[in-house]
């Protein structure tokens, strides 16, 4: 009788999203997140502030020095909604994440790339998506960390070296313009394009979950006529990887 092979349990894929604030998240990859994590991949979140220096909603829905704890609550409480399987506080001030010590910051974010070793990094474009300082500091804090988590000279205490076989930033595409854009598919910041529909309702009870951000929160989202069309598309746009044989792809983990 012919030997057959045992079969090979390849291992699943990570991903890895690094944003500034809470609700980052939910505002741009709840639903890339659980897409993938449906076809079995393992998300991990790390948000570099709590966010303290921001509203507190109207009515307040705490007072400015409860701001803080409040803003975690709400964060750990969308994680669990979007399903990460690991969530990280970086602890930073908000508004000031530029002034973190470059070192300190990188050794932390080595770190992290190192244990989970993911496929895919998500993060803000160089801009921040809308040049908040905190967005453009997370963005280059991360390219950064990628570049030297790669090189084993860097921090050899944190691990073995992993090369991040693909960096996605957010595109310049707000989700709640993507409706309005005419013709998605041509548009140069739209690497990326993923249909979202199925995971509306927990998209929605995800930005829900930050309370206390809910006056942008109703503008960009629930106040707009065409709120089902927006939760049903998230974009992202390519800063590296493999070579993509069209534009837009539908599977952020193809060829990684």
């Amino acid at each position: 009788m012919a030997c057959r092979s045992a079969p090979v349990t390849m291992p699943s894929p990570t991903l890895l999203f690094l944003f500034a604030h809470p609700d980052d998240e939910s505002f741009c990859a709840a639903g890339t997140a659980m897409t993938c994590a449906e076809v079995g991949a393992r998300t991990v979140l790390v948000t570099a502030t709590l966010g303290d220096r921001g509203k507190a909603g109207d009515p307040p829905v705490c007072s400015p020095e409860e701001l803080p704890a409040c803003r975690e609550r709400e964060l750990r409480d969308a994680a669990a909604i979007i399903g990460f399987d690991e969530l990280h506080l970086l602890g930073y001030r908000d508004r000031h994440l530029a002034d973190a010590p470059p070192d300190e910051i990188r050794r932390t974010l080595v770190a992290q790339i190192r244990r989970v070793r993911p496929q895919v990094v998500f993060t803000f474009d160089p801009n921040g998506f809308n040049v908040h300082p905190d967005h453009v500091a997370i963005s280059r804090f991360a390219s950064d960390a990628i570049a030297a988590a790669a090189d084993p000279r860097w921090y050899p205490d944190s691990g073995a070296p992993h090369e991040v076989p693909r960096l996605l930033w957010t595109s310049i595409i707000p989700a709640w313009d993507a409706v309005d854009a005419d013709r998605i598919a041509d548009h140069p910041s739209a690497d990326f394009v993923l249909d979202v529909a199925r995971f509306r309702d927990r998209r929605a009870a995800a930005l829900r979950a930050h309370r206390t951000q809910h006056l942008s929160i109703d503008r960009h989202f629930f106040n707009k006529p065409e709120i089902d069309r927006i939760l049903a598309v998230e974009i992202w746009r390519q800063a590296w990887g493999p070579p993509l044989r069209h534009r837009p792809q539908h599977d952020v983990l193809r060829d990684v």
